[in-house]
């Protein structure tokens, strides 16, 4: 195996570069003209201030989340005029109005192709009330269904699980979607291309969508002319432009791959080398999947039917793709997939996680590469210790980005103070996202412990409970707890106040990051 630095992989720097030169050319443009006016007229800037005090009360009153209102008050209240221009440009949720527009077209229409079978959820509340609870408020807010007859299978090395993908994808006999964040044209993407158009050559029909954003680092403007050539159908999420767009803010990053509509992935790896560990820029690559087989694939269809449609609205007929036929029945477990949004104000991936820390009994362990929380994640994890909850959480000990691994840090000693165990993967870099509750329920995907994930990304989601899967996520974390250093007595004590303003400072703004 190879070791290179993130550097030696990036192809679409100079974009990055020029688009964000444009932006900041056009942010300097609209606070100078700003600027002139406050300073022309003494009236203007009262106005500013007024308007300021204002636009504070009212966000003070929102219902937003507390760690959202907080920089927002305080960038108004000490800076009126800036703090107004960046409000208006960043702070506004109805600027997303026309993209929140296209998924309420969509989502109607795919979501009625899939509903909640009632027998599955009275066999569930049959076993367990509180997980049955769980279930049903994901049904009621995300809209997708719990599922049995489903078979699962989980990977605790991202690289078992992408030759799984490989094998179940050189078999498609119908269709293929995958859509990952991030996606590196390098040697496992080369392999999988290779898979991609020998399907194509048999009939297959293939499709990939991409998160800009996330893949922007590793591929060029050409790519999809290069995916088109082989026959592969290719779309990219919300593209990075050198104009102010509101919506850029908001990424996809699910990590989703249907064969046939029988077959799924998920979990927390992209499609680039450093997840498989052929490139090494932040030492061990530690990250986990899962495979379905079954029912609950479908669910996985709609997600990705939504987002493509989303970008291009070119179905019509999404039952193709939505096949009913008869699966084995498996009555092992229970699975509900799920989707969150950036769009409709609903936390539902942060809900989930506090749902199952507040209904732990003995054991709560969680995998996240990042942990920037609100006060109701972190008063959850404590209060859930100190009602005698083993509470355990598992980050990286080598950052991929400094600042964030910074403000992760910070959050330590308040989780300490309230009897939470913090242990750092010592390898390298941990990016899986996985919560176990008592050894029973699990969630697996593509869910950080930060603010991006939990509000600003689309996300995906995997709660599992009563599987074999379950009993191998527990072995995976008592492995990864085994390759970690714990630090909680060195988060214990308290810090000098030098590094504990510039910890408060970061926080503040954590929530915009």
């Amino acid at each position: 195996m190879r070791t290179e630095e993130k550097t030696n992989v990036q192809n679409s720097v100079g974009r990055v570069i020029f688009v964000m030169l444009a932006l900041l050319i056009q942010v300097v443009w609209l606070y100078s003209l700003f600027s002139s006016l406050n300073e022309y007229s003494t009236l203007i800037s009262l106005l500013c201030s007024i308007a300021a005090l204002i636009l504070v009360l009212r966000i003070y009153g929102g219902y937003e989340n507390a760690a959202f209102k907080m920089p927002w008050i305080f960038l108004l209240l000490s800076f009126p005029l800036p703090g107004l221009f960046l409000f208006l440009l960043f702070g506004r949720k109805n600027v997303t109005r026309k993209m929140r527009r296209r998924f309420e077209e969509i989502d109607p229409k795919l979501l009625a192709e899939i509903r909640q079978d009632p027998s599955v959820m009275a066999a569930l509340e049959a076993r367990d009330l509180s997980v049955a609870n769980q279930c049903r408020y994901i049904h009621s807010y995300g809209q997708y269904p719990v599922y049995q007859n489903t078979d699962v299978r989980f990977y605790p090395d991202a690289a078992e699980g992408f030759e799984a993908q490989l094998d179940q994808l050189s078999k498609a006999e119908s269709f293929i979607f995958m859509e990952y964040h991030a996606i590196e044209e390098g040697r496992s993407f080369a392999r999988l291309k290779e898979v991609l158009a020998d399907r194509v050559r048999h009939g297959v029909e293939v499709r990939v969508l991409y998160d800009d954003i996330g893949s922007i680092g590793f591929l060029d403007s050409s790519f999809i002319r290069r995916m088109e050539d082989i026959g592969v159908q290719c779309r990219v999420f919300n593209p990075v432009i050198p104009v102010l767009n509101f919506f850029m803010n908001n990424r996809d990053h699910r990590k989703i791959t249907v064969v046939d509509g029988k077959v799924g992935f998920t979990g927390g790896y992209n499609l680039a080398d450093e997840y498989f560990n052929i490139t090494h820029p932040y030492g061990q690559w530690k990250d986990t999947g899962i495979m379905l087989r079954g029912e609950a694939v479908e669910a996985l269809s709609v997600m990705f039917l939504e987002m493509w449609n989303a970008m291009k609205q070119t179905d019509t007929d999404y039952r193709h793709y939505l096949p009913k036929g008869h699966f084995s029945p498996s009555a092992q477990g229970f699975i509900q997939l799920y989707a969150d949004s950036p769009l409709d104000g609903i936390p539902l991936g942060e809900n989930v996680y506090i749902n199952l820390i507040n209904n732990a009994k003995r054991s709560l362990y969680v995998m996240t590469p990042y942990l920037i929380i609100s006060d109701e994640m972190t008063r959850a994890l404590t209060l859930a210790a100190q009602r005698g909850v083993d509470v355990r959480v598992i980050t990286p000990s080598i950052p991929d980005k400094k600042l964030v691994y910074r403000i992760t840090r910070s959050y330590y000693a308040g989780l300490v103070r309230g009897g939470v165990r913090v242990y750092e993967y010592t390898p390298g870099f941990l990016h899986a996202k996985q919560v176990l509750c008592d050894g029973e329920a699990a969630t697996v995907g593509t869910i950080n412990f930060d603010y991006r994930s939990l509000y600003h990304h689309f996300e995906n989601g995997a709660f599992l409970y009563g599987f074999s899967a379950v009993e191998e996520i527990t072995r995976d974390f008592a492995d990864t707890l085994s390759a970690s250093t714990e630090v909680t007595a060195k988060y214990q004590a308290g810090h000098n106040a030098v590094l504990w303003v510039a910890q408060c400072v970061m926080r503040l703004f954590a929530p915009l990051l």
